[in-house]
Parts: C-alpha cells; sequence; structure tokens
C-alpha cells in the first residue's frame, strides 16, 4: 500500500521528483517497465520516469531488501539495453527508519562487476523541502523531526489551502497513510477528515481492492462449501451402504467426528 502511494505521487508530481532527485525541473513521463523486457520485472515498488536524455529510476521501500543491490543493476542494463545513450539515475527511497544495516548499501559488487546506486532514508531528510512541493507533501511527516504531529499539522494546513479538490483529496489521504508509519490513526483523524479523503482516487483504489478481495474471497469460501456438501452426501450413501466409519474417513477426507454426525442424522 505505501510503496502505491509513493508511485502515485512520482506520477501525478513528476516535476516536484525531478527537482528533489535530480536537482533541476527536467520534464519526465512515466516509462512502464514492461517496455525494457519481455522477461517479468518486480515492479510493486518501482517507478520508471523519463526524458530525452534520462531515466529515472526511484525504488521505494518500507522494509530493507538483502536483494536490492542485484535488482538496482539488474534494471540498470535493461535500460540499457533499450535506451544505450541515456544516462540513467538511480534512487533507493526508504520510508520507515530501521536499525537495519541494509538501509545503507548503495552498491553491488560480484567479482570485477561494481554498481553504485544513491539511497535516501527519509528519517534523515529535514522536513522543510518537502512542504514546500505539493508532491512531496506526504514525505514530510516521515523526515528528520523530533516532533512528527507537529510536522502533520503544518502538512494539514497546506493540504487544506489547495483549492482544486480533487487534488486536496488525493495529497489528505497520502499524508494520512503514510502518516501512520510513525503516528497513530486516532491522532491523523485529527488533522485529515475522512470524507475529503475518500474523494482521493488513492482511496477509491484501496476501496475497490478491498472489495475484489472480498469477491475472491467469497468465491473461494463457496467453492469449499460445494466441496464439502459434496463430501457429506457421498459419506451418506456409503452409510447407507454399511461401510464402516474409517473407510468413509478415507474416501471422503471428512473428518472422523463430521463422519459419526451425518451417521447419528441417518439414525
Amino acid at each position: 500500500m505505501f510503496d502505491n502511494i509513493c508511485k502515485f505521487l512520482a506520477e501525478n508530481f513528476p516535476d516536484d521528483f525531478a527537482q528533489w532527485l535530480i536537482g533541476s525541473p527536467v520534464r519526465l513521463s512515466r516509462l512502464s517497465p514492461s517496455e525494457l523486457s519481455n522477461e517479468p520485472i518486480r515492479a510493486d515498488s518501482l517507478i520508471l520516469l523519463q526524458s530525452d536524455e534520462l531515466v529515472l529510476h526511484i525504488e521505494f521501500q518500507t522494509n530493507p531488501d538483502e536483494r536490492m543491490g542485484f535488482r538496482m543493476l539488474d534494471y540498470r542494463v535493461r535500460v540499457y539495453r533499450r535506451f544505450p545513450r541515456k544516462r540513467m539515475r538511480q534512487v533507493v527511497v526508504y520510508l520507515a527508519q530501521t536499525s537495519s544495516e541494509l538501509v545503507y548499501q548503495d552498491r553491488f559488487e560480484l567479482e570485477n562487476t561494481i554498481h553504485r546506486y544513491e539511497v535516501i532514508r527519509l528519517w534523515e531528510q529535514p522536513p522543510e523541502p518537502f512542504l514546500q512541493s505539493l508532491g512531496l507533501l506526504p514525505f514530510a511527516v516521515l523526515s528528520q523531526t523530533d516532533n512528527p504531529t507537529m510536522v502533520l499539522s503544518r502538512v494539514a494546513e497546506v493540504v487544506n489551502q489547495i483549492t482544486d479538490k480533487q487534488v486536496q483529496s488525493n495529497l489528505a489521504a497520502a499524508s494520512g497513510i503514510l502518516a501512520g508509519l510513525v503516528l497513530d490513526k486516532s491522532l491523523i483523524k485529527r488533522f485529515f477528515r475522512s470524507d475529503i479523503m475518500k474523494e482521493s482516487v488513492i482511496y477509491q483504489e484501496i476501496y475497490q481492492e478491498a472489495e475484489e478481495k472480498g469477491i475472491l474471497k467469497g468465491k473461494i469460501e463457496g467453492k469449499i462449501e460445494g466441496k464439502q456438501e459434496k463430501a457429506e452426501e457421498v459419506a451418506l450413501n456409503l452409510l447407507r451402504m454399511g461401510l464402516n466409519l474409517e473407510q468413509i474417513v478415507q474416501a471422503t477426507e471428512l473428518t472422523l467426528e463430521q463422519v459419526q454426525s451425518l451417521q447419528r442424522q441417518l439414525d
């Protein structure tokens, strides 16, 4: 969920991310991972943005990943194969503070191969740059601060002043959800109204995903119930034929208690 929110922000505010990570307002557009190779590519936390001369590769990570270095090398080679003349900037952005040494890993080494990339640990970054750009605003509460509640209140002030209602609801939802990494849910609700957050694209996608999972769960449960009913029907017929309980358990995969219950019904 956190990864998808970060991807949403990068795709909808590419200028802000270019200014932050590249240092200049390069015009960027989205590059689909599927354009790089016919082979499967892990894309749940990956965002690729491109200009005529540059590819910006950002990985958002909530938890450390010991294979991060290899993945960065893999993506670099894929991009080179597709765009051999384009420069590439690769950045791993860690969202949640951790004591793991993996978040300090910024290279991959294999015999004579050394590949370097950049790492940003949000909890070490000052909040001001995030508070000054709409697209980076939700990251402010994860930045270096002794008072994340105060930072979130400043974020809420900026969000409340946004006149575009769709942008306002999207940033409110993104800020509220990311704040959940460092603050209590009840506290976050004090700053962002639920009715505004529910209007966001982010909220709608999360809600739709939950609904789809619910439908899938219902289908699975339905299949399980149907299988159970069929097994019970077979067990009843075997009981009528006089087979012993152990044989019926073996044939239907019902438990002994279930078969005994069916036997009592027949009796």
